[in-house]
């Protein structure tokens, strides 16, 4: 039995990055050996242990064999004489590939630590193209790695658009592709992700509402990039910054001008309510996607408000309260965060205005802690009740927040 680390553990240690999870492959052993040894079972499909003392997975080395279609079309085989490399050779890009024996020597049989100098996500063998997974995890890695400097090889690209064009994206199943999505909305750059799928064809499957957004323009003198699909990557990039590794704020930036894409030809490049049109093209993709509920519901609130946000400054007190009552931010102040970090966002998203400041955070933060100062207990010792206490609460609140100091508009 020898035993493997392999992965992305052996890839972060060479890149010099923080080590999160370590994955091991065992080489010349059965399942009852490990099983002796205390290491618990868990692999529905395939042999994969924990470790009994660490957690830590340990997978028996393996082939698979395309049966059909999609994720859950291969068959797996398991057995002693399945060697190091035959497993390694099933893997997605050559980075991905190494392992790390346990005298702390390399095996590199696909040159990934090659690829990881040249900054390459390639592929490690054709074989690559039987999952369509693999498509969603290599723009998913641009994501992470385009700050180092990655991108993706010409060869691994041209296998990819190849897949679009076979249909094999087609059997992709919604949960598999929001769980790459999501991931990728978490990275220090998600503008890649977009783009590598979009190179690839694929975004235009997976993603109709945001690729419609490619060429759309907007007026020069508010959006000097003014192709907004070039403003939602910037926007993608300014929430990695605003808000490191949040999906949902991540996801809310990916969604908020899906509304431009339906504006008619004669009326570009201005948008008027493009922010309400947003909302169905946005409840499709999420009906679609079976993404969660947090975020379905707070990126329909950025998409209906972000313009409300950044004209918060002109608004009549009673329409920021009913701003901060659609988001529940009365009682739940997180929620009015994460939308502040999508709308600044956008706001900074914009060529030239990155490093712009967003005051109207600050206000509508202040204006959310008057709201929730007011009390309720005078309009109780008065005996009201029904809509005349409602009413008179919310006449209370509205006068809390006129007297919040706002900048000039």
């Amino acid at each position: 039995m020898r035993i493997y680390l392999v992965g992305g553990a052996v890839r972060d240690k060479l890149l010099g990055r923080p080590v999160v999870d370590h994955d091991h492959v065992v080489v010349g052993a059965r399942p009852d050996e490990l099983l002796a040894q205390g290491y618990r079972p868990v692999g529905k499909d395939f042999p994969v242990f924990l470790h009994p003392r660490t957690g830590e997975e340990y997978a028996l080395a393996r082939t698979e064999r395309k049966t059909g279609h999609g994720y859950h079309g291969f068959a797996f085989h398991a057995d002693p004489s399945v060697t190091l490399e035959q497993d390694l050779a099933r893997r997605d890009l050559t980075i991905n590939a190494m392992a790390e024996a346990e005298d702390g020597s390399l095996v590199d049989p696909f040159d990934g630590a090659r690829d990881l100098k040249q900054r390459l996500l390639r592929h490690v063998s054709p074989a690559f193209a039987e999952d369509p997974v693999r498509l969603l995890r290599v723009a998913r890695f641009a994501a992470r790695f385009a700050p180092l400097g990655f991108t993706v090889a010409p060869e691994t690209m041209a296998l990819m658009q190849q897949m679009v064009q076979a249909g094999e994206v087609d059997h992709l199943v919604p949960e598999r592709v929001w769980q790459e999505t999501r991931k990728a909305l978490g990275e220090a750059q998600p503008s890649a992700f977009l783009r590598v799928l979009r190179e690839s064809g694929a975004l235009a499957v997976l993603f109709p509402e945001v690729d419609a957004l490619y060429g759309v323009p907007q007026r020069a003198e508010f959006h000097p990039e003014i192709d907004t699909g070039v403003h939602v990557e910037m926007v993608l990039d300014m929430a990695a910054r605003i808000a490191p590794g949040n999906d949902v704020v991540g996801f809310c930036a990916l969604t908020h001008d899906l509304g431009k894409a339906l504006t008619p030809d004669d009326v570009l490049p201005r948008h008027i309510g493009h922010e309400h049109a947003g909302v169905e093209p946005l409840r499709r993709l999420v009906a679609r996607l079976k993404v969660p509920n947090e975020h379905a519901s707070l990126a329909e609130q950025v998409c209906r408000e972000h313009l409300n946000a950044h004209r918060a400054f002109e608004l009549k007190s009673a329409t920021v309260l009913r701003l901060l009552g659609s988001l529940d931010a009365l009682r739940r102040p997180e929620r009015l965060d994460l939308f502040l970090a999508a709308c600044e966002a956008d706001k900074r998203g914009r060529l030239g205005h990155e490093n712009d400041s967003y005051p109207q955070a600050d206000y509508l933060r202040r204006a959310r802690a008057a709201a929730a100062a007011v009390s309720s207990e005078p309009f109780v010792a008065r005996g009201l009740q029904g809509p005349a206490f409602g009413e008179a609460l919310t006449a209370a609140r509205i006068a809390a927040i006129g007297a919040v100091e706002r900048p000039q508009a």
